[in-house]
């Protein structure tokens, strides 16, 4: 074997080597790409009631993106990175989805971004809620906002 044929990946007996190479995951760039991010994150790894994710306080070692989160957390991790930073295309999105929820049949309260922030974590919380229905709301959230766009 010559030394050009040699790549840094192969090893003397001939066989390759697995490289670990770091591929940057692209963020959505439209609210339907952000409702779709979002419920990938949440079938991935679970809706949680309550507050944005669980063990806030105390889990330092798990990632944002693999633990159990709520709607708006993971509308902001799918946009950011991060289920606690704001940013306008993910608060352009909770606001979609806040007007498209009900709980009890009534709608938001508050049509600021806090009012249908709680709106949408109300209808999350719901006894009985599962991951599937947070999922498919979403996904539909997403085909209607192509759709009116």
């Amino acid at each position: 074997m010559s030394v050009q044929t040699i790549r840094p990946t192969d090893l003397p007996a001939g066989h390759r080597r697995t490289v670990h190479v770091d591929v940057p995951i692209p963020r959505p760039t439209t609210v339907a790409a952000t409702f779709r991010a979002a419920a990938r994150l949440l079938a991935a790894n679970g809706l949680h009631h309550g507050d944005y994710f669980p063990n806030a306080l105390s889990d330092k070692e798990t990632p944002y993106a693999s633990r159990p989160m709520s709607i708006p957390a993971a509308l902001r991790c799918a946009v950011v990175g991060d289920p606690r930073s704001y940013s306008l295309l993910a608060d352009e999105a909770l606001m979609v989805l806040g007007d498209r929820l009900t709980v009890d049949e009534e709608g938001p309260a508050y049509r600021d971004l806090f009012g249908l922030e709680n709106h949408v974590d109300d209808w999350a919380d719901v006894d009985g809620r599962t991951t599937e229905c947070a999922v498919a709301v979403l996904y539909a959230a997403a085909d209607a906002s192509e759709v009116s766009a």
